[in-house]
């Protein structure tokens, strides 16, 4: 019944945003589509309560509390990928909070933070500087062809969004470093990534830059890749294998981490400093 629901879910939410959308731009659509599509959403709503009434219940019975079993019934329920992307967000806008007040998130502390984002700077300014000039030049551009309001104010509000999300990257990797304590190594890149590697794992750290890296974050052969702008510079090696959350929740194991550091030997003086 859950993978029902989720199908369900994911068939019916899309076609409600479209109806929205036209609905907003001024589109006149028959009767019977309207019915159709809101007798669906209620459909759709009535089989997910009741889908998460009874994983609810089920949890209970396995001694959860209440809020303990409404969370494990959404985790069930919600595909992990879903729930992933959507904390993406959420954190990242919650970033734009912290580099507004100059505040960095999860730097205990006494810990050293150690800043990735000045690389991939430029690339951000040029990509936002873009979405700002396609935001601009499309809202002229429908209402140069006299495109209904309801229409450009939808086109107008995506691109505001896609504006804002580029900033909110860049504020996530501004305000979440790498950071190093007396009890671990921490690897992120924005609010996509998050790696606690407890120390007495690290068996050495070395400077070794690479330029061929072919994603963010990668894992190979055991070999996890955490790269700005297709850079790493730093190399951890681990005694024992840790295991990796990738970003849409895939689990690896991995003995070696390769970062990049805006500042390399800030990295190894840090690790390389005795521990309490």
């Amino acid at each position: 019944m859950i993978k029902v629901a989720r199908g369900v879910l994911l068939a019916v939410l899309p076609a409600e945003v479209v109806l929205v959308i036209l609905t907003v731009a001024g589109v006149r659509l028959p009767g019977p589509v309207l019915v159709a599509v809101e007798v669906a959403v209620a459909l759709m709503l009535l089989l997910e309560a009741v889908t998460l009434h009874r994983l609810f219940r089920a949890a209970r019975r396995e001694g959860a509390g209440r809020r303990a079993a409404f969370g494990t019934a959404l985790r069930r329920l919600v595909p992990v990928q879903v729930r992933r992307l959507l904390g993406f967000e959420l954190r990242s806008m919650a970033s734009l909070g912290l580099w507004v007040t100059r505040r960095r998130h999860g730097v205990p502390r006494g810990a050293t933070a150690v800043p990735y984002a000045r690389e991939q700077s430029s690339m951000l300014l040029v990509l936002l500087f873009l979405a700002v000039v396609e935001t601009v030049a499309v809202e002229l551009l429908l209402g140069a062809l006299g495109v209904p309001s309801g229409v450009r104010l939808v086109v107008l509000v995506l691109d505001v969004y896609g504006v804002v999300l580029v900033l909110a990257l860049w504020a996530a990797c501004a305000t979440r470093p790498h950071v190093v304590t007396e009890r671990e190594l921490r690897v992120r890149y924005g609010a996509h990534f998050d790696l606690r590697v407890p120390r007495d794992l690290i068996s050495s750290v070395r400077l070794a830059r690479a330029f061929d890296e072919r994603g963010t974050v990668t894992v190979a052969d055991g070999r996890l890749g955490v790269a700005v702008s297709s850079q790493t510079n730093v190399v951890v090696e681990l005694s024992d294998p840790v295991t990796v959350v990738r970003p849409l929740g895939r689990t690896e194991e991995a003995r070696m981490i390769r970062l990049f550091a805006d500042s390399p030997a800030l990295v190894l003086d840090a690790l390389r400093s005795p521990t309490a």
